[in-house]
């Protein structure tokens, strides 16, 4: 792996063929400090997209990604308090829990960190198979994001399954500035979403995400695939500002933050 951007006298791009550390990696993902001392949260997405624009084929992001893209994927899990994921992509993916990885043990409990983020999932309707291991098994219990109006059976199917469910929001929708600001009265202030699509749409449309870190796969897939973010366009677009580039095979990882 190497950087592209930016590349000063003291970061020079390393060798190619080097596979950077996990240490590397988390030092050139960390959240900002007011996030990560608790202050502020900081909406992070991670998604991959094909050269024509498809975050998915046949359902799946797996298709389009490679084992660099999986090692970020591992180091932002692992830097986060609290990965945010949609109901649908739940179902498609197959979520489980997000697991402990030992080369960041030592750096989650020096942060005050559970050996692994929780995952929060977003649902209005809470038409979720709660015997999953996502809900029965999770080294930190899984959040579960829905409104003030979510049918009654639902929320207590969930916390008996153990998971915890957060009002974020009135009647049966969730509120996507509201969902952020549960989280971090929980103590999570490093977010990560993984989407799906209409999920970091709506946070793009509320204007609450701060960071994109956008894969971009040099394939190509046509097709009707979805984009990173779905649902109503904003009234102007957002301007965002690339931070760094690294590459790897091909595969660009990108960075962007809001500001």
């Amino acid at each position: 792996m190497r950087r592209l951007f930016p590349v000063t006298d003291e970061t020079a791009a390393p060798a190619e063929d080097r596979e950077w550390s996990l240490a590397e990696l988390a030092a050139a993902y960390a959240y900002p400090a007011a996030a990560a001392d608790g202050r502020e949260p900081w909406l992070r997405a991670n998604m991959v997209s094909t050269l024509d624009g498809a975050a998915q084929h046949e359902g799946r992001s797996q298709p389009i990604s490679c084992a660099a893209d999986m090692r970020i994927f591992g180091t932002l899990r692992a830097l986060a308090d609290v990965v945010v994921v949609g109901a649908q992509t739940v179902r498609q993916e197959g979520y489980r829990p997000a697991r402990a990885r030992a080369g960041f043990a030592a750096a989650r409990e020096a942060a005050g960190q559970p050996p692994a983020p929780a995952i929060a999932v977003v649902s209005a309707s809470l038409d979720l198979d709660f015997t999953l291991p996502l809900f029965t098994s999770p080294l930190v219990p899984t959040l579960v994001l829905t409104g003030a109006g979510a049918p009654p059976e639902r929320v207590a199917a969930a916390e008996k399954a153990g998971a915890r469910v957060v009002t974020a929001g009135e009647g049966g929708g969730v509120d996507p500035a509201r969902a952020v600001r549960e989280l971090a009265g929980l103590g999570c202030t490093r977010l990560l979403t993984e989407g799906g699509p209409k999920l970091l749409g709506q946070f793009v449309a509320a204007g609450v995400l701060d960071e994109l870190c956008l894969t971009v796969s040099p394939m190509l897939s046509a097709g009707t695939a979805q984009r990173i973010a779905g649902g109503p366009s904003v009234p102007v677009p957002r301007r965002f500002t690339l931070t760094s580039v690294l590459e790897q095979d091909g595969f660009l990882f990108t960075r962007y933050s809001r500001g």
